[in-house]
């Protein structure tokens, strides 16, 4: 049989479509050639599929080959069709028969020795294998990972003399079956940071809402320790949850499986541009706020990020998600993370320090601050000053309230959300904010007084009731009274000072 035909896959965003390799062997001056828009990565497997399949004691035909990845208008990259081109090769030239190949799908770098190694993308590509109904096969160090998809077949493959052992039946692979995962998620404890009690009080509301917040204040306050510390305080990962944020690492090569169900952290420096944030590239890849998927993005100096910069993260804090678009492909992201920012109040950091050395004039206050646009800040929920730290306070050796306290008020205040809303209240929409945030005539005249105040807009006015739904159901509260409105306004800091 000069013909063969196996199942790979592509990734194109957060897809992996199905990808047939097909391999001609015809007459003619021997030559290789490889056709369906590959890239470098993929043009490359020809020397790696000879080199590999001749180090194996296969026979590498002296005949014109051509592989075809259809469908052709689909980019491929990486060296992940390396096992299909070379099973492909094998089975047109009659060393291996073809009729089981089509049980499964196949993805797998190879080494010149003809090992496997591991490739990104695993989980996602998986994903798709299992909902086709067929196997997977791929390297031994995707197993773990690839395993985490429910009711996935996977073969785990050390070599490709392996997977040929197994589909002529000398040596049958075992699927692999997935390990419970044991160890807890392990994060810094809140009960390291001293004082700061109304800061820490701030970040469980958010995390009991899923509200984005804005931490202002001198050096040495420790507005870094209480971010490093906020994922500890959120609720456990559920099982969904997990699973779309390790694919999304999975695409970046990232994923762990130690760290199955721990939420991300992300702290990108001042210094990335839009499209490490967001993601993009030739062949879109997920920014910063995919990565933090289900977690945490911690933007520190916020001031110094470049204003831009900070521009192309206003659509994805509404929407929940990002779409790169390019010439001749787009791709989409999930982009559900909880933003924590952190800056100093003027440019030499020390307005309203207990020291009083700060010497900033107004005009360089209002411009140090005006490098953060109005709009970007009137899409954070919780803006907080964080004072210096009072020396008493410092030098104490008694600790603060543990995570595990914290976290157990947040996962209850956001049990209510659930059976309520079916979502956090950060995730609100309008409509549902007028079903879930009524108001009697006290608390709506305490919140119109706050409106003419502080001069809010229509979107700050939906964040304050958001809050303040929060803070009635960490309360558990039916509804939102007189006090919870009081405190939610107390959150606009910024637009007090504005």
């Amino acid at each position: 049989m000069s013909l063969a035909v196996l199942y790979s896959r592509a990734l194109s965003g957060m897809e992996a479509e199905l990808v047939t390799v097909e391999v001609h062997l015809a007459n003619g001056l021997p030559a290789f050639t490889i056709v369906g828009l590959p890239e470098t990565e993929v043009k490359e497997s020809k020397d790696r599929v000879r080199a590999a399949l001749q180090n194996c004691q296969f026979d590498f035909p002296a005949r014109r080959i051509t592989v075809n990845l259809a469908p052709a208008d689909l980019p491929k990259e990486s060296g992940r069709f390396d096992l299909p081109i070379a099973l492909g090769i094998l089975a047109a030239t009659g060393q291996i028969p073809s009729n089981k190949l089509a049980q499964y799908e196949y993805a797998g770098e190879l080494a010149l020795t003809g090992e496997l190694r591991p490739i990104r993308g695993a989980l996602a590509m998986t994903y798709r294998a299992a909902s086709s109904g067929r196997a997977f096969m791929l390297p031994a160090a995707n197993a773990a990972e690839a395993a985490l998809v429910e009711d996935a077949v996977v073969y785990p493959a050390q070599t490709l003399l392996q997977v040929v052992a197994h589909i002529t039946g000398r040596e049958l692979m075992q699927p692999f079956v997935s390990q419970p995962q044991i160890i807890p998620p392990h994060y810094p404890d809140m009960c390291e940071v001293k004082g700061q009690m109304q800061t820490r009080r701030a970040l469980e509301i958010a995390a009991a809402g899923g509200h984005s917040v804005l931490m202002v204040g001198p050096p040495g306050t420790g507005k870094s320790m209480l971010a490093a510390r906020f994922p500890s305080i959120l609720p456990a990962m559920t099982e969904v949850e997990a699973l779309q944020s390790a694919a999304v690492q999975s695409l970046d090569g990232s994923f762990d499986v130690s760290r199955w169900k721990t939420r991300p952290y992300r702290a990108p420096h001042h210094t990335a541009s839009g499209v490490a944030l967001v993601g993009g590239g030739s062949n879109p890849r997920p920014g910063e706020i995919s990565m933090a998927l289900h977690g945490v993005l911690f933007l520190d100096e916020l001031p110094e990020f470049d204003r831009k910069v900070l521009e192309v993260l206003r659509e994805p804090m509404e929407s929940g998600h990002i779409t790169i678009s390019r010439a001749a492909r787009r791709a989409d992201f999930p982009a559900q993370f909880q933003l924590i920012a952190a800056m100093n109040p003027c440019p030499c950091g020390y307005l309203g320090h207990y020291n009083g050395k700060c010497h900033c004039t107004p005009d360089q206050i209002a411009r140090y601050r005006g490098k953060i646009s109005g709009p970007f800040l009137d899409r954070i929920d919780i803006q907080i000053e964080v004072p210096a730290v009072p020396q008493n306070d410092l030098l104490a050796k008694t600790q603060g309230e543990k995570s595990a306290a914290i976290q157990h008020r947040v996962e209850a205040a956001r049990q209510r959300q659930l059976a309520r809303q079916g979502k956090a209240n950060a995730q609100l929409s309008v409509t549902e904010i007028d079903q879930v945030c009524t108001l009697d005539s006290a608390t709506l005249t305490l919140l119109e007084q706050a409106i003419t105040r502080l001069s809010l807009s229509a979107r700050a006015y939906h964040r304050v009731l958001k809050v303040a739904r929060t803070l009635a159901d960490l309360s558990g509260d039916a509804d939102i009274a007189v006090k919870h409105i009081a405190e939610a306004v107390q959150y606009r800091r910024m637009d007090k000072n504005g």
